[in-house]
């Protein structure tokens, strides 16, 4: 038996894999378009460490793709799926709204096409905290009314949610959507702010600050996000539902980069830019419903994150500074490309 991990190059994907391959004895289809969206050679590299593991099969290839999922579940015998695909981001989907609705509506509704067509167990969505809205009520409640998304990005997952739930009603897909707030931590994406500030502090170049640095985050390190994905898998009574994964504790801006300024060892240099209308005044996560469905806990507080991920940044500097080339000099890339379906693996134990 197998679980699919969509996105399984990313992120909240790199950080997942290791959680999974010591909770469960499944074998785990790692799926992924390594796409340009960032460097490439990042989104191989953050699968490396798993490239030779016996449980691990890494399939490169895209979710629209209908033909490669419906070969990619058959073939593997796929019981659970956790769908991380999408493309991020809320700024550039301001700018390429096409693209984003395309990848993440579109994206999605293959894959819940594919669920409904054999028996699954459990189908875990990754939504996000940008559902909720600048009308929402802080701290944001699952059940609560939301507002409209402030981008483009959160319409197209709030528009995956209301997928996940038409599928679940209309056909019987064992559909929970989880909603993450602010994930921080090491191989966190170039193009979000902490990279950013990161990268700009230690060239000694102006940090582009939108605002005064007032907004407020529910930052929340990647590792306890992980585990309440890989709880929603299992627990009961969670199918049809939508939950929150945060760790109601919010930061300013300004208190991030004071954190980063610390770890680094390094001050910013400020430049103050207007504030964006697609960013969210504050997020704050009510986990009342976590707490109760997954026994979730935040485990990881922001100071530990920061020193975690500075750490991160400073060795991988070369990757933590390339934030959209799709390609790059062979001698600084530290690892060799994994398999794909293409190539011969071993069998599994």
């Amino acid at each position: 038996m197998s679980i699919l991990i969509t996105g399984a190059a990313g992120f909240f994907g790199s950080h997942l894999i290791p959680l999974l391959l010591e909770t469960s004895d499944d074998r785990l289809i790692c799926l992924d378009n390594f796409n340009d969206s960032y460097s490439p050679e990042r989104k191989w590299a953050n699968l490396a460490p798993f490239s030779d593991q016996p449980r691990v099969k890494i399939v490169a290839g895209d979710i629209r793709d209908v033909q490669l999922l419906r070969n990619t579940f058959e073939r593997n015998q796929v019981t659970q799926v956790i769908h991380l695909a999408a493309h991020a981001g809320v700024r550039r989907s301001v700018d390429e709204p096409m693209e984003y609705t395309d990848n993440n509506v579109n994206g999605t509704t293959a894959v819940l096409e594919q669920c409904r067509k054999q028996p699954l167990e459990r189908v875990v969505i990754a939504s996000s905290s940008t559902v909720y809205g600048k009308q929402a009520t802080v701290p944001f409640v699952e059940d609560a009314p939301l507002g409209t998304p402030a981008s483009p990005y959160g319409a197209t997952k709030r528009a995956t949610e209301l997928l996940a739930q038409t599928y679940h009603e209309l056909h019987g897909v064992p559909a929970v959507c989880i909603r993450p707030f602010s994930a921080i931590g090491p191989r966190l994406r170039p193009d979000l702010g902490m990279s950013i500030f990161a990268r700009t502090m230690l060239a000694g170049e102006p940090l582009p600050l939108l605002g005064d640095g007032s907004v407020r985050r529910d930052f929340t390190h990647v590792h306890d996000i992980c585990v309440g994905i890989a709880s929603a898998l299992t627990a009961d009574n969670v199918v049809g539902e939508c939950i929150n994964l945060g760790h109601d504790q919010p930061w300013t801006i300004r208190e991030l980069i004071n954190l980063l300024e610390r770890e680094l060892g390094c001050q910013a240099k400020i430049k103050h830019l207007p504030p964006n209308a697609a960013d969210l005044p504050a997020t704050c996560a009510d986990l009342t419903k976590a707490r109760r469905l997954l026994n979730y806990e935040p485990r990881i507080d922001l100071a530990q994150a920061v020193r975690e991920f500075a750490v991160w940044f400073r060795q991988e500097g070369v990757f933590a500074q390339r934030s959209s080339s799709s390609s790059a000099p062979a001698d600084i890339l530290p690892f060799r490309a994994p398999r794909t379906d293409k190539t011969p693996r071993r069998r599994a134990a």
